[in-house]
């Protein structure tokens, strides 16, 4: 009996990430879409917005976007003058990438639409005390380091075949 209130749990809850994760992905792809960016696109603005700077193969790792879409995508915004490469300063062969001025208001923009992700987060994120917050947070680092330490097993595991 216990086992399956457990099964049922967290089916229950994978099920709710999945919820949350279709909703987020339905509020950037209306995001985007109105800014005229692709989704990959968005992913690169935004994440130029918190990090500056930073270079391609740290965007692919935070991004989680193949090379060759990055690539593609880093090239469209350079084009369309919202992002600006240069060579790192530390590595001439690794090119940093950094927001325009246009980018940075367009990033602006975006981070401030009030059904934009950011925005309908904050508003959700109202309906918890500070304390709820910390234990959501806290239980979502548990359970995103238990599946990094499953892939990372895996990982091993596969590489000794």
């Amino acid at each position: 009996m216990k086992e399956e209130r457990g099964v049922a749990g967290y089916m229950q809850l994978m099920q709710s990430f999945a919820e949350v994760q279709k909703n987020m992905l339905r509020i950037i792809q209306k995001s985007a879409v109105e800014a005229g960016l692709s989704i990959p696109q968005y992913s690169i603005i935004m994440t130029l917005f918190r990090c500056s700077g930073i270079t391609q193969k740290a965007m692919a790792e935070k991004t989680f976007l193949p090379k060759s879409t990055l690539s593609q995508a880093v090239d469209g915004l350079v084009k369309e003058g919202y992002v600006t490469r240069q060579p790192m300063v530390c590595d001439r062969r690794e090119m940093g990438l950094e927001l325009s001025e246009a980018g940075g208001a367009l990033a602006e923009k975006i981070h401030c639409q009030e059904d934009g992700l950011h925005r309908v987060f904050e508003k959700a994120s109202r309906q918890f005390t500070e304390q709820q917050l910390e234990e959501l947070i806290t239980a979502h680092q548990m359970i995103s380091s238990r599946l990094t330490a499953t892939e990372m097993e895996g990982a091993t595991t596969c590489s000794k075949s």
